[in-house]
């Protein structure tokens, strides 16, 4: 059976992206066989779930794997738990719905330069995604910095604690040497 690689990337961030980027180049180096998609993920969370679940259901069939970074995270577990498959999350984002109250209002997608508005009607579309109990465990692997500025490190190592776990101390939100992992990412998604 064929894999399908879905790499989905953090809120206002993009394919373009560095971690994106050293992804695609691991892949191409050492298995360039391998089905990748790396979409472009709508900024309001209905939309990027709709988008999702559509490249998943154009993959049936196929072992669905999944590498979320932040809010990809968050997406990841949510398909996960939909459809089945294997994800790695690189300081995945837990409860998005509590920190983007703060970023209510007008934003520019620094990649893109596609503007958008957050409304509350986005804080629930995320509520709407969350999983609460996570089926299959093993599924997952998450690695946590805890010198990450932007999400509390220990929500993640609260939520994927029966899950394979890697917290190093410092680094921060963009998880720093993320392509030295990539060997043993890719080892844990395709075994």
């Amino acid at each position: 059976m064929e894999y399908v690689l879905i790499y989905i990337h953090g809120f206002m961030s993009s394919p373009q992206s560095v971690k994106a980027q050293q992804t695609l180049k691991y892949i191409e180096e050492h298995h360039a066989g391998l089905i990748v998609e790396l979409p472009e993920v709508p900024n309001y969370p209905l939309e990027a779930a709709q988008m999702l679940e559509e490249i998943v259901s154009r993959h049936s069939g196929k072992k669905l794997r999944f590498i979320g970074s932040s809010m990809g995270g968050y997406m990841s577990t949510y398909l996960v738990e939909k459809f089945g498959g294997k994800a790695v999350l690189i300081n995945p984002a837990v409860r998005p719905f509590e920190l983007l109250q703060g970023y209510l209002g007008d934003h520019v997608n620094p990649y893109t330069n596609k503007a958008f508005t957050l409304q509350d009607l986005h804080i629930q579309q995320l509520l709407d995604l969350n999983t609460q109990e996570l089926q299959d465990p093993s599924a997952y692997w998450a690695l946590l910095q805890t010198g990450d500025e932007t999400l509390d490190y220990r929500q993640a190592e609260q939520k994927y604690l029966t899950s394979r776990l890697s917290i190093e101390q410092g680094g921060d939100h963009s998880f720093q040497n993320y392509q030295n992992h990539l060997p043993k990412i890719f080892e844990f998604l395709l075994s």
